[in-house]
């Protein structure tokens, strides 16, 4: 399959000097994006979200600096779970 063939020649199917090249290029970018969007995280998950993109934070939310409003909207999401849940639990007894 990779060693037969009309490009079976020199250089097919072996890795050389530009794929490394390549790939050590494509890392460098990649960290160096990474490291400027956790440099600059605030104002581009603001900018996301001004343009309806939500970035979920998978950081534990401070709950003393929530508004009101977040609050409550997350006890009736947390509230919503527990009865899916308490729904699940009764069928699954009831089978």
């Amino acid at each position: 399959m990779f060693g037969a063939g009309p490009m079976a020649g020199p250089g097919y199917g072996s890795i050389n000097r530009d794929h490394v090249t390549g790939f050590v290029v494509g890392v460098g970018v990649a960290a160096t994006g990474y490291y400027v969007y956790m440099k600059n995280k605030d104002k581009v998950d603001d900018f996301l979200a001004g343009h309806g993109i939500h970035v979920p934070k998978g950081e534990v939310e401070d709950f003393k600096e929530m508004t009101l409003e977040e609050l409550v909207l997350r006890k009736e999401n947390i509230e919503d779970l527990i009865a899916e849940k308490e729904m699940d639990t009764v069928v699954t007894v009831e089978d």
